[in-house]
């Protein structure tokens, strides 16, 4: 009985295709011995800018202190609520017991972490971002007259 190869082989392609079979494989260069063209990109990378790097930073700190205000007085919450049941049952006052005083404060915990977002875009945020809004105008003035 002849033995027949399994897999049957296919015939060799006479050249490589034109893309690249697997994304990490590395691009060949269109003709073999000159350099790729590098492109150009259309507009300056704005990221790159130190004010900008200031606004993210500042917008950053922004965000983090306000979710982690209301976040973290809910997760206290739920840490007294699961270990330590002995004190969410205490009354308080007329039978008002410390869960549910604790429950009923989340609510202006929220508003103080937006009232506290709010006071920190007026300090930090706003006075970068409109020093860079002017400066792009001015910018775009002198592109335009020049």
């Amino acid at each position: 009985m002849p033995s027949a190869a399994w897999p049957p082989q296919q015939p060799a392609s006479p050249s490589p295709p034109s893309y690249p079979t697997y994304p990490w494989q590395p691009q060949q260069p269109q003709h073999p011995g000159t350099p790729a063209a590098r492109r150009l990109p259309r507009h300056p990378a704005l990221g790159n800018h130190s004010d900008l790097r200031f606004l993210r930073s500042a917008y950053r700190w922004q965000r983090r202190v306000a979710t982690l205000t209301a976040l973290g007085y809910f997760v206290l919450f739920l840490i007294l609520s699961a270990f330590a049941p002995s004190l969410m049952t205490g009354t308080v006052s007329g039978g008002l017991s410390t869960g549910l005083l604790l429950g009923l404060c989340q609510l202006p915990v929220t508003c103080l972490a937006l009232a506290l977002y709010e006071y920190t875009a007026r300090r930090r945020v706003d006075p970068l971002a409109d020093r860079l809004r002017r400066q792009a105008q001015l910018d775009a003035a002198r592109e335009a007259a020049g």
